[in-house]
């Protein structure tokens, strides 16, 4: 047995935003893939997975769950034949391992299956966040359902605000010199200690109010000029937002990367912001001349996630 594939996802824009209700953009990552797979043959990763994918089943056996219904005893019975979760999605790197899983379970054994090929309308797609979220939160104490939602229907979304989600279409790729690309800080992290970071400095006001007015704000011109393919005016909303992010956000940057990260708007040879909730994992990066910033950043390893 192989399932179908399902990629990564890239949050591009709304990292903590979307926690308190303003915009975010999530687009699949086909780089990184995973798949349901069983053999009797097990190596000591799959073996690991294994166990994980039984961890999961005892939570969804727990799981009293209005929303939607597992063939739990078919679960178990491939858990038991030594079925894992076959993936190239790194781990605690903000790129959606865990959700590529939960989409693949769903996929596989859930009955009446909301699926791509229907029309999906936001009450649908709402539909699915929730059964995601309460599937995901095995994974991260509390889970927005995004990075599920996203790999299960690879498709972009736009996250207008917590009940309002659209399937989008994103401009298709140039042949140009502007990137956006992915940079590895070489250290895994974990979501919740970084969201409860982000929840302590929420009870200070004028965090609070940073968040409302220029965070949010620059983010949601991000967004909008990427969609409408503004990319000179994106690169300046990028920079913004960049410099927002060094000085608010300091705690979930690592530290390593201060000096990089301010490097980058001073010389204006590329943009650093987070990907996911930070503390490690990927940094996204923005750059309107790739093969400059890749010299420039010739000591880390880049993917490349779109071009300009």
């Amino acid at each position: 047995m192989k399932g179908p594939l399902f990629y990564a996802k890239i949050l591009l824009f709304g990292e903590y935003g979307i926690i308190k209700d303003s915009k975010g953009l999530a687009i699949p990552y086909n780089f990184f893939q995973g798949a349901l797979k069983i053999s009797e043959k097990l190596s000591e990763k799959a073996k690991l997975s294994n166990q994980k994918l039984n961890n999961f089943y005892n939570y969804l056996n727990d799981l009293n769950s209005n929303e939607f219904e597992l063939r739990l005893e078919e679960l178990k019975k491939d858990i038991n034949q030594g079925m894992y979760f076959d993936s190239s999605i790194p781990q605690g790197y903000g790129v959606g391992s865990s959700g590529a899983l939960v989409a693949a379970i769903y996929d596989k054994y859930a009955n009446d299956k909301i699926t791509i090929l229907e029309n999906l309308t936001r009450d649908k797609l709402l539909k699915l966040k929730l059964i995601f979220s309460q599937m995901e939160s095995f994974f991260h104490g509390k889970s927005s359902g995004l990075d599920p939602l996203n790999s299960y229907l690879s498709l972009p979304i736009l996250i207008n605000s917590k009940d309002n989600l659209e399937a989008t279409g994103i401009p298709s790729q140039k042949n140009g010199k502007g990137a956006v690309f992915l940079l590895d800080s070489e250290m895994a992290s974990e979501t919740q200690p970084m969201v409860n970071i982000f929840m302590n400095k929420m009870k200070n006001e004028g965090f609070r109010k940073m968040i409302d007015h220029d965070f949010a704000r620059f983010t949601d011109a991000c967004i909008d000029d990427f969609l409408q393919g503004n990319s000179k005016s994106l690169f300046g909303n990028v920079k913004k937002l960049s410099k927002v992010v060094l000085k608010h956000f300091k705690p979930m940057i690592p530290k390593t990367f201060h000096q990089l990260w301010q490097h980058g708007i001073e010389t204006n040879d590329y943009y650093l912001k987070l990907c996911g909730s930070g503390g490690g994992g990927y940094i996204l990066g923005f750059t309107e001349d790739f093969d400059k910033a890749k010299k420039v950043l010739q000591n880390y390893k880049l993917e490349l996630v779109y071009r300009f």
